[in-house]
């Protein structure tokens, strides 16, 4: 069988790879090892083995769920939907929604949009929903809304016994407002650990319960992703995350390549880009140091971003997302009039035309001073994605301390949070809040 493949050829020379090959290796073995900055959030290093005594338990509780219910609402933020919602829509039909199919998965507790919540409530009216309410304290803002809301509408609706069934938390082993709250209610619950932080935590209940609510094959994306934990274990000619650690930090340190666009030419990819931007922003983006990360959606965004990608700023490098083989086959038909001129094409498959496209704009891109490095999956299914989700998190540890930072801690995200709670009056944040309003 086929592994994720990564080519970095394109981007940075052998003998450029080669000299770096020791810095890469040396900060594999600090990830390894736990004896780097945050290593008491390294839970995530052999979730793939430790996770499979709760697999079972887990395909019972998203049974029941998509048994009873419509509409299945997901409620987090970050890390807490980001890799469910990456995997779910990388496998979904793209069209499931329209065509009825039941349940359906939404999400909520992502923003605070009002008129976000006022038409998910208006949808779930006269439904038959479920709730999984995923967060490790129960208090940051925009889920602890979301789930108040929708609890109360739950239980207004189908009565608090059946609340009780129909909701399930994922959150703190012992303490916290979510966790006191499922302990009084009778909730059935799932444990985030403590060293499991939020944008790692995909392959545990995280992200498995939505995912098989879904009715995707968790064992299958488990699987992979522990068949990439012992690849990760191989030199580095063998070794896709580290390789991948290593080229892009050469081209950030020698090329000044600040920006790393992950593009993909498969439309159900995109918010695998997502989930990825904050797998990376999160981890590097300290102390003044960080490749940013940004994405696209191609051929789409090429129609719209791809004059700036090929003659823009020289501060790019891009990776790309490539699927080997299709699930299904279109197949382009002739046309006697030919008024588009395409009949060229006809007789070829819709994918060899996509994959011009991909080849086309990489060697585009690579002329124009865009350095491109490729993951190719050699399908887009569960055991290809758990190969894919854990390779970018091993590959993250090492690249965050190429970088010489903490990859596991987010020190940045509480800045903004401090403001929001003294401008809203929050007890406790009198200070802050006449300090802040000063300035205003």
């Amino acid at each position: 069988m086929k592994d994720l493949h990564f080519d970095y050829t394109k981007a940075v020379s052998s003998e450029r790879v080669a000299a770096i090959r020791p810095t890469a290796e040396a900060a594999m073995n600090v990830l390894k090892s736990g004896n780097g900055a945050g290593n008491d959030f390294l839970g995530w290093l052999n979730l793939p083995h430790d996770i499979e005594a709760q697999i079972s338990d887990i395909e019972s509780t998203a049974r029941l769920l998509r048994e009873e219910c419509e509409i299945i609402v997901c409620i987090g933020i970050g890390g807490s939907y980001l890799g469910a919602k990456a995997v779910n829509e990388a496998l979904l039909n793209s069209f499931a929604q329209l065509e009825g199919s039941k349940p359906q998965i939404v999400y909520a507790g992502q923003n605070i949009g009002e008129d976000y919540l006022y038409e998910l409530q208006n949808l779930l009216r006269n439904r038959k929903f479920s709730i999984i309410s995923i967060s490790k304290s129960g208090t940051t803002t925009e889920p602890a809304l979301a789930f108040r809301l929708l609890k109360t509408q739950l239980e207004q609706q189908q009565g608090k016994d059946a609340a009780k069934r129909l909701i399930v938390c994922i959150t703190d082993r012992k303490r916290g407002a979510l966790r006191t709250l499922a302990t009084q209610e009778g909730y059935k619950t799932y444990v985030i650990e403590d060293n499991i932080g939020g944008r790692f935590s995909v392959l545990s209940p995280v992200g498995l319960l939505p995912i098989a609510c879904a009715g995707f094959d968790i064992r299958s994306l488990i699987e992979g992703a522990k068949r990439m934990q012992d690849i990760c274990n191989l030199p580095f000619d063998e070794n896709p995350a580290l390789q991948y650690a290593a080229s892009r930090n050469i081209l950030y340190r020698e090329e000044g390549k600040k920006v790393e666009m992950l593009v993909n030419f498969h439309p159900k990819l995109h918010y695998v880009s997502e989930w990825w931007k904050q797998l990376y922003g999160e981890s590097e983006g300290k102390n003044g140091k960080g490749i940013f990360p940004a994405s696209a959606d191609f051929t789409t965004d090429l129609h719209s971003m791809g004059q700036y990608i090929q003659d823009g700023e020289r501060h790019l490098m891009e990776t790309v997302l490539s699927v080997e083989q299709p699930n299904h086959e279109v197949i382009f038909p002739h046309d006697e009039q030919n008024l588009d001129g395409l009949n060229f094409l006809a007789g070829k498959r819709v994918d060899e035309v996509n994959k011009m496209a991909e080849l086309g704009t990489m060697l585009a891109h690579v002329d124009g001073g865009v350095p491109n490095m490729k993951f190719t999956l050699p399908c887009l299914n569960e055991y290809y994605l758990g190969q894919m989700i854990y390779m970018f998190e091993f590959a993250c540890g090492i690249s965050g301390y190429m970088l010489e930072v903490n990859p596991f801690n987010q020190p940045g995200v509480e800045a903004y949070k401090k403001n929001m709670f003294a401008l809203l009056d929050k007890p406790g944040y009198e200070e802050e809040s006449k300090a802040i309003r000063a300035r205003l």
